[in-house]
């Protein structure tokens, strides 16, 4: 460890091979993964249809440049447009750089309408990656920490609040683009009201502006739909994912529709390893294994069970101000922080994961079987509930 950059505040515990919805650490304990390698392994541990894909295409060709033709790329891009409704796609190795990719596609349609300073409006809670763009779009100042100054073009509107995004637009004269989660994950699993982002489809359209969607959290099918946004029924500009798409190969990619898709052109963009024959073989797999065993509607009603399951279990207790999720993007909101849930769970053999300081996220694997997920909601519960008891027992006993 000494070797390594302190980036990571790691738990005492060292995984060395999984199955489905379980790992088991060096001891051999087992654990139940309620976070999917936050939000990537949605296919589960060691998946043989990813193994296999991985296996045999290594025997044959790992890496290519992009200087020349990728059929696995291509077959790929023609599976997310197939499934997106988007028309053209590009290929990177993470979320961060799809994100820098939709960055670069707002300036460039800035540019072309002749505005100097193109700026893009962005919400407040949100995430996009931890390169200098995308923290520069984030909006949670922690993340931004250290790393002033902050690369302009980037105007911070509440999330959810599509009379914010109004008022921006009879004000300022630069903007291009509005760039949204559907769901916002590291913010704390913030849901919107239905029609938000009809709303901002409507104000993008009205001022020539692209609307972007962030789906790298909610994205291939963690929502019970393919993509957050279409529980809205609309179609971005611009979007990006990365996470479940490749089930833990590094792969990202930034889709566009319309005259955005032809912005990007020769020499304007590109990557060393981005949409790689082994990567894009493993993406092709795993939109095969989600439609073939049609775990996008299963995301959708287990994510409803699981949810049911916590409002039943917790709905007298003191401290819990909500139960919240989308699919199998799911929050517990508690009154206080409570980071400490993370090691106990993990001392329970549970993993899990708290954003925002009282929020405890779950993202568990979309093969995740009912009796897991009553599993999850059981300990998870009794979890919570002596969590916040012993808390209050000290203040309890002194009245």
């Amino acid at each position: 460890m000494a070797s390594l950059m302190a980036a990571y505040g790691r738990l005492p515990v060292t995984m060395t091979r999984g199955t489905g919805a379980r790992l088991w650490d060096d001891t051999g304990r087992e654990y139940l993964d309620a976070l999917s390698g936050i939000a990537v392994t949605a296919l589960g541990h060691a998946n043989p249809a990813i193994s296999e894909a991985i296996a045999d295409q290594a025997k044959t060709l790992m890496h290519v440049s992009n200087i020349y033709h990728i059929p696995q790329q291509e077959a790929l891009g023609e599976e997310l447009c197939r499934i997106s409704g988007m028309d053209k796609v590009f290929f990177c190795n993470s979320g961060a750089e799809a994100n820098e990719a939709c960055i670069k596609i707002a300036r460039l349609h800035g540019h072309h309408k002749n505005i100097g300073t193109p700026t893009i409006i962005v919400m407040d809670s949100s995430f996009h990656g931890r390169t200098m763009a995308t923290i520069a779009a984030t909006g949670n100042p922690k993340v931004k920490a250290g790393f002033g100054p902050m690369l302009s073009g980037f105007h911070t509107v509440p999330y959810g609040n599509a009379q914010a995004v109004e008022e921006v637009a009879a004000l300022r004269q630069d903007i291009v683009a509005v760039m949204v989660e559907p769901i916002q994950g590291e913010g704390g699993i913030n849901i919107p009201e239905p029609g938000y982002l009809q709303r901002l489809r409507e104000i993008c359209d009205q001022n020539d502006w692209l609307l972007m969607c962030d789906e790298i959290q909610s994205g291939m099918g963690r929502t019970g739909k393919w993509f957050g946004h279409q529980h809205d029924n609309i179609t971005p500009d611009v979007m990006a994912l990365a996470k479940t798409l490749g089930n833990g190969m590094p792969i990202g990619a930034c889709l566009a529709h319309g005259a955005a898709a032809e912005l990007i052109q020769p020499g304007s963009h590109g990557t060393t390893f981005g949409g790689n024959p082994i990567a894009c073989r493993v993406a092709l797999t795993v939109i095969q294994e989600l439609e073939g065993r049609q775990l996008v509607e299963r995301a959708g009603q287990l994510g409803t069970h699981i949810c049911e399951g916590f409002r039943n279990s917790l709905h007298n207790q003191p401290g819990v101000v909500d139960i919240r999720g989308k699919g199998l993007m799911i929050g517990v909101e508690l009154d206080r922080p409570c980071a400490e849930l993370v090691t106990l769970a993990l001392e329970e053999g549970l993993l899990i994961n708290v954003t925002a300081g009282n929020v405890v996220r779950l993202l568990p694997p979309y093969i995740l079987s009912d009796a897991q997920a009553d599993e999850l909601v059981r300990r998870m519960s009794e979890l919570i509930t002596n969590f916040l008891q012993k808390a209050d027992a000290p203040a309890a006993e002194s009245a």
